[in-house]
């Protein structure tokens, strides 16, 4: 459970964090923008649901690509993993209309972000237990 809650943080601050330093990745509300018929009034909002859209998708989706690709990733000596955060993140710039991440250098660093605070939280995880 840890785990999970730490891929739902790790993917909200890495979208806000790519938002405020990556040109191109960008995150607007719209008028009509809401979640299940519950109308979105703030960014934070929007960030949030977007985090957990993209922390679900870390836990669970992810482990699977990353078995089907294994043989791609031992030949790229790792970095296919960056193509797969890569088309992780774009599956939900496709989802949401609010969500801006062009492809290739905004989309790489954003992936980049997410992986770097994902290693620094599994870090803090690993010296809890």
């Amino acid at each position: 459970m840890r785990k999970l809650f730490s891929s739902i943080i790790t993917a909200t601050l890495g979208l806000w964090l790519a938002t405020m330093f990556v040109p191109g990745v960008s995150v607007t509300l719209h008028a009509n923008s809401n979640f299940f018929g519950f109308g979105l009034t703030h960014l934070w909002q929007m960030f949030l649901i977007l985090g957990t859209t993209l922390g679900l998708i870390n836990f669970y989706i992810k482990p699977i690509l990353d078995t089907l690709a294994l043989p791609l990733k031992i030949i790229t000596l790792g970095l296919f993993g960056f193509i797969i955060n890569m088309a992780l993140i774009w599956s939900v710039d496709y989802i949401f209309q609010e969500l801006s991440a062009p492809l290739w250098y905004p989309l790489f660093w954003t992936a980049v972000i997410i992986w770097a605070l994902h290693i620094i939280a599994n870090n803090i995880l690993a010296k809890q237990e």
